[in-house]
């Protein structure tokens, strides 16, 4: 008898180790500290509301998904290779908003500990990255809320070779053979999928390791996850022993919509930080906005703090570059339904509490009593009028 999981509450060392694969990066010097600003503050003007520092915590190495933080900073931010942070004035339209922002690092810099773990414990953070499904498991112990949907789709995906299976599109085509599926264990989105019965239970393979030797070794029989914003081009750009393309699926599109590296706060700190997010918010969407008009060069500073923190994950241009350009050609960062970025749709957020509450419950991780889809998120900060340019 298969046993039920013990679940996760989030994804991030599944995003991040897969690009440790081939190889280390060495450290760049680094001052640490953060730099501050002298310049008048412009039209936006959060000092009177917001932290004096807005501390984001995110769930990785800095990455292209995480662009949109990058874009805040103001001039000469300050990379800390120890703190494995960079710091700067927080700038909206090319000006000074009165407050400083840090981004944290997350995976290893964090020691693997989830996002939602280290808010509770560091009142200091202001913002973190969570995802539904880990806010539902969490909602117990550590309730947080999201304010803004960076990603408008998960980039989760199942991925296998085309050559083996050439006639496989859909996660259920592959879940139709005998192709073991590695993944994480515990991550709900597969408990999932087998419930659903897209992927039979003796088949999922909860041994992944975040490297691609499993896979290549099995000679393409095998399938595994991963993300449509990093491995399908590693694994046909940088994996040397792969050099071949893959084929894969969103998990969103089998089912599980769930949002990924949503802007969260904890639920206990909301009231206090209303006046802030309804000034802020907006300015993160704009900030989006302009990230993926322009991304290179704050791709330049990603690529240098990934560099200074030397935690041996690889990332090179090419990958974040893909990160950017399959992001937008997935939609996986898009506008809503009504035209604006980072917004929630609450029957989403309905669908994952009804797909994931029962899988917490089998599991051990009862959610928080009579939790509701409303206690998970707002858009009561979102300027509808924000959103990515019409095609």
């Amino acid at each position: 008898m298969r046993t039920a999981p013990r679940l996760l509450l989030g994804t991030a060392a599944a995003a991040g180790l897969a690009l440790a694969a081939s190889g280390c990066s060495s450290a760049a010097p680094a001052s640490p500290g953060a730099s501050s600003s002298s310049a008048a503050i412009g039209a936006v003007d959060l000092s009177a509301d917001c932290p004096a520092t807005v501390v984001v915590q995110t769930d990785w190495n800095p990455s292209s998904e995480h662009g949109h933080l990058y874009e805040l900073l103001g001039p000469d931010p300050v990379i800390d290779s120890s703190g494995k942070s960079v710091s700067g004035p927080l700038y909206s339209g090319g000006e000074y908003t009165g407050v400083q922002l840090e981004i944290r690092a997350g995976g290893p810099a964090i020691g693997f500990q989830t996002v939602s773990s280290q808010m509770y414990a560091d009142p200091s953070i202001t913002l973190g990255y969570v995802q539904t499904d880990g806010q539902i498991i969490a909602s117990a112990e550590q309730p947080t809320v999201s304010v803004m949907a960076p990603l408008e789709v998960s980039p989760q995906i199942i991925m296998w070779d085309p050559a083996t299976y050439p006639d496989a599109t859909t996660i259920a085509d592959i879940g139709k053979t005998d192709a073991v599926v590695r993944y994480y264990g515990g991550a709900p989105y597969m408990e999932y999928l087998i419930q659903s019965g897209l992927i039979a239970a003796e088949n999922a393979d909860g041994g992944y390791d975040g490297t691609p030797a499993a896979f290549i070794a099995s000679g393409g029989k095998d399938a595994q996850q991963g993300f449509a914003s990093s491995e399908p081009y590693l694994y046909e750009n940088e994996i040397e022993a792969w050099d071949k393309p893959v084929a894969y699926q969103l998990v969103a599109d089998a089912g599980y919509p769930n949002y990924t590296a949503t802007m969260s706060v904890r639920a206990d700190a909301l009231d206090e930080l209303d006046g802030c997010l309804a000034k802020l918010v907006p300015v993160m969407q704009q900030a989006e906005v302009d990230f993926y008009a322009d991304p290179e060069p704050v791709i330049d500073l990603i690529l240098e703090a990934v560099e200074a923190y030397d935690t041996g994950i690889v990332y090179t241009r090419g990958a974040a570059e893909f990160g950017v350009s399959s992001a937008l050609a997935d939609g996986l960062v898009s506008n809503g339904d009504d035209g604006a970025i980072g917004d929630f749709d609450p029957e989403r957020v309905q669908r994952m509490l009804d797909i994931v509450g029962p899988i917490a419950l089998a599991a051990g991780s009862a959610p928080a009593e009579g939790l509701t889809a409303e206690q998970l998120y707002t858009n009561d900060y979102i300027d509808p009028s924000i959103g990515l340019p019409a095609d």
